[in-house]
């Protein structure tokens, strides 16, 4: 199979994912948020609580699953696999636009992920993140193809930090993701920051397999 037609396959499976990730999400504001979601979070009974961090432990096998499938390179997997993650996250957000009229703002506030706990903050942190995987991730996936690639020291530095802050923006504030509080300001700088510094990471790491890929 050919290189565009692998990628419009990882695309079409994220858009698909993404779909049914808001199906689901309805479902639980119909239950959870009968009025409409706004935090603090509500309380989740325990059964319920544990399907829903099962079903999300579940999705991150998945997209991993077709990563490797798509993938002939480990960072072309990796690849597949941010690109299938940011079409999902991506596709999340519009279909709960179009079930819900939800987010109103792209600065509403949102649960992004329950593991290990609540991630909280507004919808363009996650969309910004998810639109950066895309992007990179189709880069890395088609120059893959030309060789090998390798990420040195300085990338991998980037990368790892890059994506601490962000998790960090997301995870810091406890009292608002089990304590059932309203949340703090979302810091901005520090979202700025993960951001920049992971696409430096993804920069340098083309910079570098561009240059591989001409000697």
């Amino acid at each position: 199979m050919s290189i565009s037609a692998r990628l419009s396959w990882i695309i079409a499976f994220g858009t698909a994912f993404g779909w049914l990730e808001a199906a689901v999400v309805v479902y639980l504001r119909r239950i959870y948020y009968p009025a409409g979601f706004a935090l603090p979070l509500q309380p989740i009974d325990t059964p319920i609580l544990a399907v829903e961090l099962g079903r999300e432990a579940a999705t991150l096998i998945m997209l991993a699953a077709v990563a490797m499938l798509a993938g002939k390179t480990r960072w072309q997997r990796f690849a597949a696999f941010i690109v299938a993650f940011g079409v999902w996250d991506l596709v999340y957000y519009l279909g709960l636009k179009l079930a819900l009229d939800w987010p109103v703002s792209l600065a509403d506030w949102d649960v992004l992920f329950l593991l290990p706990w609540p991630w909280l903050g507004p919808v363009y942190a996650p969309a910004t993140a998810a639109l950066l995987m895309v992007i990179f991730g189709i880069l890395v996936f088609c120059q893959e193809d030309l060789g090998p690639g390798r990420a040195d020291r300085l990338a991998w530095l980037l990368g790892a930090s890059g994506a601490l802050v962000l998790l960090f923006s997301w995870l810091h504030d406890i009292e608002a993701s089990l304590g059932g509080a309203l949340p703090q300001p979302y810091n901005i700088v520090l979202f700025v920051i993960g951001v920049s510094l992971l696409a430096a990471c993804g920069w340098r790491f083309l910079k570098i397999n561009h240059h591989l890929a001409k000697k």
